[in-house]
């Protein structure tokens, strides 16, 4: 794509939204190219759904680019991320946790991460119960741990009814407050493309956007 259409795209979204509502560029499929003209213009945060890719493009582009892994964790492949992973969005149990301290230990790193709450019905949105986030927080192996910190939240919104996206949003952000009250936590990775205007209402601090500045995926 012409960066001036990826520059007014960006720029146009960052212009209307709080500037303390951070932006995560979903690069997912996009080239190499794509992602530069993004890079250029002063931006560092990218999102990738597959580690091979992510590495990929980590060993391509400045290294400066904070990397987010946003999709299903493959955790045989968790030790390709570890050394130069800024967030993980997508940790759903204490056994991925463990994984990540422990390779985390070895790098003398300490690694981010966010829990993944199912807030959505759709069989084809992961995620973990309110309960099961709980379980992980209160964990006794959790909270010895050195290497890995939770420090929030994310979720996948329903696709169509706009009704459900809002009382969605709304369920992540309660349980956001809660745990923001509770444990510290300061970030809430909701909104994408289609929904993140609705997200950031709820409060938000992280948007997910691919399609609105990039070209449609491959």
């Amino acid at each position: 794509m012409n960066n001036c259409i990826i520059e007014n795209r960006f720029f146009s979204i960052r212009n209307k939204i709080p500037k303390d509502v951070k932006i995560l560029a979903v690069s997912k499929n996009q080239d190499i190219f794509s992602i530069e003209k993004l890079y250029k213009i002063g931006h560092r945060d990218f999102g990738e759904n597959y580690i091979q890719e992510m590495v990929t493009k980590y060993k391509k582009l400045p290294k400066d680019i904070r990397w987010h892994m946003i999709g299903r964790i493959q955790n045989n492949k968790l030790k390709y991320i570890i050394p130069f992973i800024h967030l993980i969005h997508s940790v759903q149990n204490i056994k991925q946790i463990n994984i990540i301290n422990k390779i985390a230990f070895k790098h003398r790193k300490i690694i981010n991460c966010l829990l993944q709450i199912k807030i959505s019905n759709d069989k084809n949105k992961s995620g973990i119960t309110y309960q099961e986030a709980s379980q992980i927080l209160e964990n006794e192996e959790y909270k010895e741990m050195k290497n890995v910190k939770i420090i929030g939240l994310m979720g996948m919104a329903s696709f169509q009814d706009l009704i459900k996206v809002h009382n969605e949003f709304s369920y992540l952000r309660n349980i956001y407050n809660e745990y923001k009250n509770k444990y510290g936590h300061y970030i809430l990775s909701m909104g994408m493309s289609r929904d993140y205007n609705i997200a950031i209402k709820y409060e938000s601090t992280i948007i997910r956007l691919g399609n609105v500045i990039f070209s449609s995926r491959k």
